[in-house]
């Protein structure tokens, strides 16, 4: 039988959490830049220290959600958005493709060299997301998956949304890998 923990332990000193000390009394582009900024920076830590193995392992079979697979997925995931739904870029998908539509978590194995390049393509389309969100007003109109119009503020609000409930996951993986939990 486990010890049972407090589930208020702080993954990190609060002293040391990179997304303490933004605007907290900012304005709509502060605060939903912020909010992203916080979303994102939790998956980061949500992975910190892990290898390849514990980064590619899978939550619960038959899933093939794993940590490795997050950070794969968010990747395609700025990528659709801004590059090709919002800026009308024509690159193509990172890891999903008609004959592998999961390909960014069937994709994610215990390699050194793919959790490399998944880090790299990540943190490439936030630095482009980023631009793009700073280039453009809130009310900027481009398009979701179906064609369909969409604010440039109602994304912020949707990818907050989706990396907040992906770190939900990301926080029930990594407590099954090495038992912290935390923020």
């Amino acid at each position: 039988m486990t010890t049972p923990k407090h589930r208020a332990n702080m993954f990190l000193d609060p002293v040391d959490d990179p997304r303490m000390g933004g605007p907290m009394l900012g304005g709509e582009r502060a605060t939903l830049t912020e909010f992203l900024r916080g979303q994102r920076l939790t998956l980061e830590i949500k992975c910190a220290g892990l290898d390849a193995e514990q980064l590619a392992r899978r939550s619960v079979e038959p899933s093939t959600l794993s940590l490795l697979g997050l950070i794969r997925h968010m990747a395609e995931v700025e990528r659709v958005w801004f590059r090709t739904w919002f800026a009308g870029g024509t690159e193509g998908r990172l890891y999903q493709s008609p004959a592998d539509p999961d390909g960014d978590f069937n994709g994610a194995v215990a390699d050194p060299e793919v959790v490399k390049e998944a880090w790299a393509a990540w943190r490439e389309e936030v630095a482009f997301a980023d631009e793009f969100i700073a280039d453009h007003d809130f009310d900027f109109v481009g398009s979701d998956g179906d064609g369909e119009p969409i604010t440039l503020r109602e994304l912020l609000v949707h990818m907050i949304e989706e990396y907040a409930r992906h770190n939900g996951h990301a926080d029930l993986i990594r407590e099954r890998i090495d038992g912290r939990i935390g923020e």
